[in-house]
């Protein structure tokens, strides 16, 4: 099995830290690769949670406050290839890094057509991963931190939200909602599904929250924006762009 390089940039954070926590999301079966990359990625002033399974994995990425993801491709369960399907089939764009002892060509190859967006092989060096990862997370650097869909554009680090071309501004919880939207566009999504991605909350069937954050949205975005799917939920439409109410 090969040797992990693990270095002291791991555990000594630099000038470089994030002004504010991003959350990665580390899909890592072996738990002690897993450790030493909370480690080092904390340290460095980034949120990470972990996931030990593909299944677990793919469940976690859809979360709106994800803002990168490292994945194994070697997994228990779901291969990571598999994994990264079903990401990019849910609409899921927030750039994934993959790190993993098959490093041939091939793998790389299809991993990047898959639409990974970098690929490290194993053993690696934690200061060359940090680098990516502060690389892929640039403001401005691949279409991962920007969602669009119809006629919204929604840049996940300006926090900037625009309706065909128009500034539309938004507080922090009708964003985490719309964002959870516009990364399934077309999808019926569940108020239950909508708690979660959007505020990871728990569903109460007493609570109307995500219904008023709804007709919020409608007002600043379009009534026709977001179409209510009877006994089931919510569904962002994309057939072409809205007009936004006059003010906003």
């Amino acid at each position: 099995m090969a040797t992990h390089i693990y270095d002291s940039a791991a555990s000594k954070a630099d000038s470089r830290i994030p002004a504010a926590a991003m959350k990665l999301l580390v899909v890592e079966d072996e738990a002690h690769i897993a450790a030493f990359l909370e480690a080092g990625l904390t340290a460095h002033g980034y949120d990470v949670e972990w996931a030990s399974t593909g299944a677990e994995g793919l469940k976690l990425t859809m979360a709106p406050d994800v803002a990168l993801v490292i994945l194994d491709l070697k997994l228990p369960d779901l291969d990571g290839m598999a994994v990264l399907t079903g990401m990019r089939e849910r609409g899921v764009m927030v750039p994934v890094i993959i790190l993993s002892a098959r490093g041939e060509v091939g793998d790389r190859v299809r991993a990047l057509d898959l639409g990974a967006d970098d690929y490290l092989p194993k053993p690696f060096a934690f200061t060359e991963l940090l680098a990516r990862v502060r690389a892929r997370l640039r403001p401005g650097h691949g279409a991962g931190m920007a969602l669009r869909a119809g006629g919204i554009y929604l840049d996940v680090l300006t926090r900037e939200v625009t309706v065909a071309g128009r500034t539309v501004s938004l507080s922090e919880r009708e964003f985490a909602l719309l964002r959870a939207f516009i990364s399934h566009p077309r999808q019926v999504l569940s108020r239950q599904e909508l708690l979660a991605m959007a505020w990871d909350m728990d569903f109460d069937p007493q609570t109307n929250l995500v219904d008023v954050y709804v007709g919020y949205l409608r007002r600043k975005l379009g009534e026709t924006v977001i179409e209510t799917v009877r006994g089931t939920g919510y569904r962002l439409r994309v057939d072409g762009p809205s007009t936004p109410p006059a003010a906003l």
